[in-house]
């Protein structure tokens, strides 16, 4: 076959396979969209967006994709659980932040050790222990200088009692971690075991600076989808 023969073969394969993994990408998104209509479609975009570009880096793929959106006040259920495969949603809870980030509203954020604060951007889950808070779920944030300290912060998925919604009616919000994504202790057991060992988390909220500098979802260099604050019709 003439060299030139091949060339165009090889780069006719490439182009369709780049519109494949684009095809599935759009596919996934409306399907996660229409799995959680009360979600911001443009967050689970982002969230889509993040998990196709570790599948680009050659990582294995996720099983499932947890969204929290903390532009969302602590009394919404602002977490999502979905089944990637089946593309259903699997929960859709309350979930707590760090108590220096905010009251019933989240509104800083930090990599930094001891700042009791939420991390935004892309985690991988590790394994499950035992430990303080019961059953809990390790995370390895995979955004340098945005949530790469998750390990050593032990920033984990567990149960809270002061995550309740009797809490948020009597308090005007749920309670506060220590940076950690804290459900309600009913079902923290089942939530964690759908999302151990190598699934996604996505932590989403309208920070400027995460938007253009996250290198997971800038990594196609297209640029970011712009996502109001909340408040402005988003």
């Amino acid at each position: 076959m003439p060299l030139n023969r091949v060339g165009f073969l090889m780069t006719a394969m490439l182009l369709m396979s780049i519109s494949v993994e684009a095809a599935y990408a759009d596919s996934l998104e409306a399907a996660l969209v229409k799995a959680a209509p009360d979600a911001n479609a443009r967050v689970i975009a982002l969230a889509v967006r993040a998990s196709q570009c570790r599948l680009a880096q050659g990582e294995v793929p996720a099983q499932r994709l947890a969204v929290i959106d903390y532009s969302l006040p602590s009394t919404e259920q602002r977490l999502w659980v979905f089944d990637l495969q089946r593309r259903t949603l699997l929960f859709h809870e309350l979930v707590a932040h760090g108590r220096n980030s905010g009251e019933n509203m989240a509104s800083q954020f930090s990599n930094q050790n001891e700042s009791k604060a939420t991390s935004l951007g892309l985690y991988r889950t590790r394994s499950t222990y035992v430990g303080h808070n019961g059953y809990s779920l390790r995370m390895e944030g995979l955004e340098p200088g945005f949530n790469d300290h998750a390990l050593d912060r032990a920033i984990v998925i567990h149960g809270a009692p002061y995550v309740s919604p009797d809490l948020a009616r009597s308090n005007g919000r749920i309670g506060r971690s220590l940076g950690c994504p804290a459900v309600r202790p009913a079902i923290a057991h089942q939530l964690i075991d759908s999302m151990k060992d190598g699934q996604l988390l996505f932590s989403y909220y309208p920070d400027q600076r995460w938007l253009k500098s996250s290198s997971i979802i800038n990594c196609d260099n297209s640029t970011v989808a712009e996502v109001s604050k909340p408040g402005t019709g988003y």
